[in-house]
């Protein structure tokens, strides 16, 4: 009798087994299919990303032109050096700070526009513009009055 028993059990687990690896493979089928189509959408939304990134790029620049224009010429487009900010900076003897207060920003943003890790705005451009028209004296009179 332990010899039938045995034997039956066994046929059960085989027969179990087949059952389970009939469902694991059609599942095994379906997990491919989507990893493959998750990793054609990646693909995708990274090339729509490169994409938009090369618009706008394109897209900044002649929106931004005809803003400087549209002004009948009183406002210039201005362009950012950070050498030659620091320079500026240097040849007046400012800490970035003190510097950063006659623009109109924190002493971290001149560092960091020196440095390159970032670009002023537009209006901030303008700012830099007139402290760089100021001479020494009128620099004094501003930090005194601020």
């Amino acid at each position: 009798m332990p010899n039938i028993a045995s034997i039956l059990k066994a046929e059960i687990s085989r027969v179990a087994r087949k059952e389970v690896r009939a469902e694991i493979e059609t599942l095994k089928k379906a997990s491919v299919a989507h990893r493959s189509s998750i990793a054609d959408l990646r693909r995708q939304v990274s090339a729509l990303e490169k994409e938009l990134r090369r618009v706008a790029k394109g897209a900044v620049r002649p929106s931004a032109a005809p803003d400087s224009g549209g002004d009948a010429g009183e406002v210039t487009k201005r362009r950012f050096s950070a050498s030659r900010l620091a320079a500026h900076r240097a040849k007046l003897g400012l800490s970035a700070a003190i510097y950063g207060q006659l623009v109109g920003v924190s002493g971290q943003t001149i560092y960091h526009w020196e440095q390159g890790k970032a670009r002023p705005r537009a209006a901030q451009l303008e700012s830099l513009a007139a402290v760089r028209e100021f001479g020494a004296r009128e620099i004094a009179e501003r930090l005194t009055t601020e």
